[in-house]
């Protein structure tokens, strides 16, 4: 999905400012784009878990002038994405709904003003005049999250001003972040109700050309550090057999909203373990070094098999971060993609 080619859709440059509230919204005349949150959480007792929710819009087709005076009102496919994780279980789930302009009787759309994003009863949402506060939800059988999301902090403008780069060629995405985000309610695990609070991250991205056909898939982080940092990284990984290396990028994010990008020559993601996941040998145990602000800290997983058994599947889940001193320990999320099953022996 990610690699199909993008003739007819407008393409992300460099240069290109965004704007807001308008950004906030959708942009049908890119061929894909997300609203992706996730929540590190904990209830009274200390217990840790975890919540996603992403809504994906793709474009069946590039927009185009209206044919007989009338605009196409299904040309946008929007998938939603729902997960919680405990601290022995992980339960995803997914759902499928064309788009509509007629914003009454869409089962799935996103509006900018006032923010609103949903798929049937999955929502994210302002709920009030400004963009913050959020509220998030979800319920699939007896599994649901009510999540109530504030910050002060700005958000983040990833990459260069906006712009991230995925490959050397210059091809990217418009991505922004709010990773100071401060959560606060209710899940529901099995039909039994849990109060929970914690930090919540939310990325935005869109596109039209994401991957290059000789890139494989990514490993991504986003982390919230014990000393009130947040931090981003993700490297884009080359075919195997390619000469090329992978694609490396990465921001540390003061607790202040100051940020400081860093040198791609200095960031280094080492797979400590593999662990066999959903037929795949998966990279699970991480070092990470970052020489350019002396951090060098350990990634491991709250739970192993946080497979997203989805039609597109991935690992997204819940992990920790071990080291020496706050701004090496910590909390997050792990995304890695591109990882296909391997034969048995």
């Amino acid at each position: 999905m990610l690699v199909q080619g993008a003739d007819g859709f407008a393409q992300a440059k460099p240069g290109q400012p965004l704007s807001f509230p308008i950004d906030h919204g959708a942009h049908p005349d890119y061929r894909i784009e997300w609203w992706y949150l996730t929540a590190n959480l904990h209830d009274q007792a200390g217990q840790r878990y975890g919540v996603q929710w992403t809504l994906f819009r793709v474009a069946v087709k590039p927009p185009g002038k209206p044919e007989n005076g009338v605009t196409s009102q299904n040309n946008q496919v929007y998938m939603a994405h729902s997960a919680i994780t405990t601290p022995d279980d992980h339960r995803s789930f997914q759902r499928y709904a064309r788009g509509d302009e007629a914003v009454d009787i869409s089962r799935a759309g996103v509006t900018a003003e006032p923010f609103f994003a949903w798929l049937d009863d999955w929502i994210l949402r302002s709920t009030s005049d400004d963009w913050l506060p959020l509220q998030v939800k979800a319920r699939q059988a007896d599994y649901a999250f009510n999540l109530h999301l504030q910050s002060t902090t700005p958000l983040i403008l990833q990459g260069d001003a906006g712009f991230s780069a995925k490959h050397a060629d210059g091809g990217g995405s418009y991505y922004y972040s709010q990773p100071y985000l401060k959560a606060s309610g209710e899940l529901t695990v099995a039909g039994q109700k849990i109060q929970v609070s914690g930090d919540a991250w939310l990325d935005r991205e869109w596109s039209s050309q994401f991957l290059q056909r000789n890139q494989a898939g990514w490993d991504w982080f986003s982390l919230h550090l014990n000393s009130g940092e947040k931090l981003m990284l993700f490297q884009v990984r080359q075919q195997p057999g390619k000469k090329d290396g992978n694609f490396l990028q990465g921001k540390l994010m003061k607790a202040d909203g100051n940020s400081t990008d860093l040198n791609p020559d200095f960031i280094e993601l080492v797979p400590l373990q593999k662990t066999r996941v959903a037929g795949r040998n998966l990279p699970l145990h991480w070092r990470v070094s970052l020489p350019q602000i002396d951090r060098v800290f350990e990634i491991t997983t709250l739970v192993q098999d946080q497979w997203m058994d989805v039609d597109f599947p991935y690992w997204e889940g819940a992990i920790t971060v071990s080291g020496d001193g706050p701004g090496n320990t910590g909390v997050g999320y792990m995304e890695l993609t591109g990882y296909p099953p391997e034969k048995t022996e």
